[in-house]
């Protein structure tokens, strides 16, 4: 896949971090090598891997600032092979600050230092913080593309044409190839008109950018966290951990589409060119000697 993903949503208590800590697990459950970045002072998703974010001794804060090389700050977490974390805790929150100080280039550093380990890793995924600051910035501007999770409430729906701004700008200033890598819907409850409502106007609006996995409410979810584990190690047969294996699955399986549909186009573009040589040889152009 060899790609980075940003996990954001400005608006708090969507599932982010959920998200991202138990899409990670998913993907390397499934072989692939993945690298989990917490770019949030809170330190969640660093400790739902079962990282003491207090014992940390270099995180993502000394990356950003330059005072660690981000090869010396990657844990690998024994419990789930193929998955490795850039963990993050208070620290982070002075990172930022002497990020604000810098004249220049502050929103490329996250960018910058991903070039030297970004292809290692089959997928990089980052935790934003739930705020566009200048974490997210960074981690919008080291990104390949955004992954929305949303809950379907009406509040959410308003923040989401601001996050939809928000990553064109960054598209048309600093980032060209950032892109939507989809709309995730989060701790959904089919029972709820609402929900179902909001649900569909998603779909008619984004079409194919809405994720057909829907993750539910489940007890199992939100327990995981407190044992320092993604719920795939919690309770792999909770509904949970199933639609997160099944968000993996349909990030591959599109990432497969898309390659071969490409390959398709490029293996048609010599057949294309073979059928115009005659045409060309026998009319050339206006302005050409023959020999």
């Amino acid at each position: 896949m060899k790609r980075v993903i940003a996990v954001t949503n400005q608006k708090g208590g969507v599932g982010k971090t959920t998200t991202a800590v138990n899409l990670a697990a998913s993907l390397a459950a499934m072989r692939r090598r993945v690298l989990l970045i917490d770019m949030d002072p809170q330190g969640n998703a660093t400790m739902g891997c079962g990282i003491d974010k207090a014992s940390v001794q270099h995180g993502i804060g000394d990356v950003v600032v330059g005072d660690c090389p981000i090869a010396d700050a990657i844990v690998t977490i024994d419990s789930t092979p193929g998955l490795f974390v850039l963990p993050s805790n208070q620290d982070l929150t002075a990172a930022e600050v002497r990020l604000l100080t810098m004249m220049a280039g502050r929103e490329l550093r996250l960018r910058t230092e991903l070039k030297a380990i970004r292809e290692s890793f089959d997928l990089i995924v980052i935790d934003c913080p739930p705020a566009l600051n200048m974490l997210t910035v960074n981690a919008l501007v080291a990104a390949d593309s955004v992954l929305i999770p949303m809950q379907c409430e009406y509040y959410a729906l308003e923040g989401l044409s601001a996050l939809v701004s928000t990553i064109e700008q960054i598209h048309a200033s600093v980032n060209p190839e950032l892109e939507i890598e989809g709309i995730l819907r989060t701790m959904f409850d089919p029972r709820n008109n609402l929900a179902n409502e909001v649900s569909a106007q998603l779909l008619t609006h984004f079409g194919d950018k809405v994720f057909r996995t829907i993750v539910p409410r489940n007890v199992r979810l939100a327990e995981a966290p407190s044992f320092g584990k993604p719920v795939l190690l919690h309770d792999k047969e909770s509904r949970g951990a199933l639609a997160y294996l099944a968000l993996a699955g349909e990030m591959i399986r599109r990432d497969d589409d898309a390659r071969h549909a490409a390959e398709a186009s490029g293996a048609d573009k010599p057949a294309e060119a073979e059928q115009a040589a005659p045409l060309a040889e026998s009319h050339p152009p206006v302005g050409s000697h023959g020999p």
